[in-house]
């Protein structure tokens, strides 16, 4: 129980140090006004969808038609 209890402790330890490096872009979101989707394929992931591959080209999002 000790052991598993310490082990719990060091993985949120590290999980803390590394949240701010995997939440980095909540700025953006809050600039553009828009929730994390309009870039990202889903929550959480850093891959981008069309709108965030613009977006990282041109420092903008595409107009909407």
């Amino acid at each position: 129980m000790n052991k598993l209890l310490r082990f719990l402790c060091i993985l949120g330890a590290v999980g803390l140090f590394f949240s701010p490096f995997a939440l980095s872009t909540p700025e953006i979101a809050k600039k553009e006004k828009q929730a994390c989707l309009a870039c990202h394929t889903a929550v959480g992931k850093a891959e981008l969808n069309e709108a965030g591959k613009y977006y990282k080209e041109h420092g903008v999002l595409p107009k909407k038609k």
